[in-house]
């Protein structure tokens, strides 16, 4: 299972996914630019000592992640609150890559477009959205909880 981080904007989500990714033994993607320094001690802050557990792969940007060999042979779920189907009717697989957007936008037409799956968090209608550190374990912890039973 890998996640994927779209040009994340807040360097604290980075350290969050890092945890995520440890501590459910997933891989990390970070798609940049990234709207805050990549050295920032924001993230080794928040990653304490996962991170050392849990070591991103960055790509320079969303062509280089696209062109990636495993890119290629894996499916790409997107996580979104403008999808319709939701994680749970999702069947995941072992080697595939749940997408988070930007923190402020989600991702753009052409890159929901490069996704073979859009799927929701089912919210309160009185919710707008989640954070996305939150969305990403929340899925991640579903789609492992799937391929575990």
């Amino acid at each position: 299972m890998h996640l994927a981080l779209y040009q994340p904007e807040i360097a604290q989500n980075v350290g969050a996914a890092i945890r995520i990714a440890a501590c459910f033994d997933t891989r990390l993607h970070i798609i940049e630019p990234c709207g805050f320094p990549l050295k920032d001690r924001d993230i080794r802050k928040v990653a304490m000592d996962y991170g050392a557990l849990s070591s991103p792969t960055y790509h320079a940007s969303w062509a280089a992640f696209s062109a990636s060999e495993f890119r290629k042979s894996s499916r790409l779920i997107l996580l979104s609150t403008k999808a319709t189907t939701t994680i749970y009717q999702v069947q995941f697989r072992a080697d595939d890559i749940l997408l988070m957007g930007q923190e402020s936008a989600g991702v753009s037409d052409e890159v929901r477009n490069h996704c073979d799956i859009c799927a929701k968090i089912p919210l309160s209608e009185q919710a707008r959205s989640l954070n996305v550190s939150v969305a990403a374990g929340i899925g991640i912890a579903e789609a492992m909880r799937q391929l575990s039973s």
